[in-house]
């Protein structure tokens, strides 16, 4: 298959896809790597409602013990946020029950496969995902691996998120079994903050290199400015 004829599918990130030919390979698995406060949560959030707008089913899994209402009442203030599409379009799964509940790896695959076979949904994200490596412990990459075959057989654009780590912009474990790379920044520049965007990898795609401005607003999202 040529490049050019590869389906893509729109991330619903303004000035995001005509980095990437379009948008993200599909299927595929992306990590979206960053610190805190670098707004990996608000990148997924849009990514999903741009699909929900399309009619595609989208799973947000939390790894995170929060309340459905906790998300919805900071994300609301988006304007790309139509509440009418949690519960219908876009479905809140909190595995952090999971977690709590000592699963291992084979149990924890099990109950993502369940929902993801249930709901069918067509774009998928899990926010963070990195929480694992410390509860699977050696498990961990080979959870890695079969997630990530799992959810390209099932024909999904999935977007994993990852916390940097010291010494390093994203979770080399993570990067190991992802298509794509999209590492996002905030940096301290003369005593301000400003945010960036690089695309480290995207298999089978010609992509805009280097970092490039950012900005978040209520008003329109996760904002991508490239050649800034």
């Amino acid at each position: 298959m040529k490049m050019a004829d590869m389906e893509r599918i729109r991330t619903g990130i303004p000035g995001l896809d005509e980095m990437m030919n379009g948008g993200l390979p599909f299927p595929s698995t992306v990590l979206v790597a960053g610190d805190t406060g670098t707004g990996k949560t608000t990148f997924c959030m849009q990514f999903l409602f741009e699909g929900a707008r399309a009619g595609e089913q989208g799973l947000y899994f939390t790894t995170f013990s929060e309340p459905p209402e906790w998300l919805l009442k900071f994300m609301s203030n988006y304007a790309f946020v139509d509440l009418k599409c949690f519960g219908r379009e876009i479905r809140y799964v909190d595995l952090s029950y999971a977690m709590e509940a000592g699963q291992d790896m084979d149990q924890i695959l099990k109950t993502i496969e369940s929902d993801i076979t249930s709901f069918k949904p067509k774009r998928i994200v899990i926010d963070p995902i990195s929480v694992f490596e410390d509860i699977l412990g050696e498990d961990y990459r080979r959870f890695l691996f079969r997630f990530a075959t799992f959810t390209k057989n099932w024909q999904t654009a999935t977007i994993v998120t990852g916390e940097a780590k010291p010494g390093a912009p994203y979770p080399t474990d993570l990067a190991y079994i992802a298509d794509g790379v999209i590492i996002l920044y905030n940096t301290e520049v003369d005593r301000m903050r400003k945010r960036s965007l690089e695309i480290l990898k995207m298999r089978g795609t010609p992509h805009t290199t280097g970092k490039h401005a950012v900005d978040i607003s209520t008003e329109k999202g996760f904002v991508v400015h490239p050649g800034l």
